[in-house]
């Protein structure tokens, strides 16, 4: 016979091997050719594959624009999206595709901005990244600036950033900004700094979104682990995270 306290205990959240708590993915390299991430048409096939498997239903992919490395711009990425997006339809049925960008935040981020409309999703969200060494001096002015102009910035995975501490981010959150952490730094992918600062992060309550940041198939078997991971799981799962909540607009 089980002791009593037994029948009250509290259930243990299972891992089934999927994400499909999260449903959407808003954060991934997967338009060919462009950046870092996919190389050529059938490599994105094979992660949005991956993807699928791991339980996305929805995928906003997000190519970077970082004019010294990837100097992406609508006309380099909204052609190839429609070609990978024409090829998901035949290819992986029941996956739907939205694209967005990555846009790198630096000193010369505001001159962008005066000058073109950013990509966005789910309405007017805009996922944007800075440098992991220092964050331009007039960062949080960028925030503020981007709100002023309608856009609701969403800052990727802020875990990576170990210049920014607990006090910045919450002046961040202040400011309007959203937070997606990336699921690989759960399971120390990026370090044991990076999993410290991403635990922080998550004890204060601060997580809006997770995203995979998938480039490559590497990453989707370091998902697939993750996916695993009761104890894992549970922590996303006690984030409430707000993946589901979004668009493909």
């Amino acid at each position: 016979m089980l002791p009593v306290f037994s029948l009250f205990r509290k259930k243990t959240t299972l891992a089934d091997g999927t994400f499909s708590m999260l449903g959407t993915d808003m954060h991934s390299h997967l338009v060919p050719g462009i950046d870092d991430g996919a190389k050529d048409l059938q490599g994105s096939l094979e992660l949005i594959r991956q993807l699928s498997r791991l339980g996305f239903r929805k995928i906003i992919t997000t190519p970077h624009i970082r004019p010294e490395y990837f100097p992406n711009t609508r006309d380099t990425i909204l052609p190839g999206f429609e070609n990978l997006r024409n090829a998901v339809a035949q290819e992986v049925p029941g996956v739907e595709l939205a694209v967005a960008a990555e846009y790198f935040v630096d000193f010369e981020f505001m001159e962008y901005l005066e000058k073109e409309a950013l990509l966005t999703f789910s309405g007017s969200r805009v996922l944007i990244e800075t440098s992991t060494i220092a964050a331009p001096p007039n960062f949080q002015d960028i925030i503020f600036q981007l709100r002023l102009s309608g856009y609701q910035p969403v800052l990727a995975h802020p875990e990576r950033y170990l210049h920014m501490d607990l006090k910045t981010f919450t002046k961040l959150k202040e400011l309007g900004c959203e937070f997606q952490v990336n699921l690989m730094s759960l399971s120390g992918h990026y370090g044991s700094k990076v999993k410290k600062h991403a635990d922080l992060i998550i004890r204060n309550g601060l997580v809006n979104y997770f995203g995979t940041d998938c480039h490559n198939l590497h990453h989707t078997q370091v998902l697939t682990e993750i996916a695993h991971e009761a104890r894992l799981v549970k922590k996303i799962l006690d984030c409430q995270p707000q993946n589901s909540d979004l668009e493909l607009t």
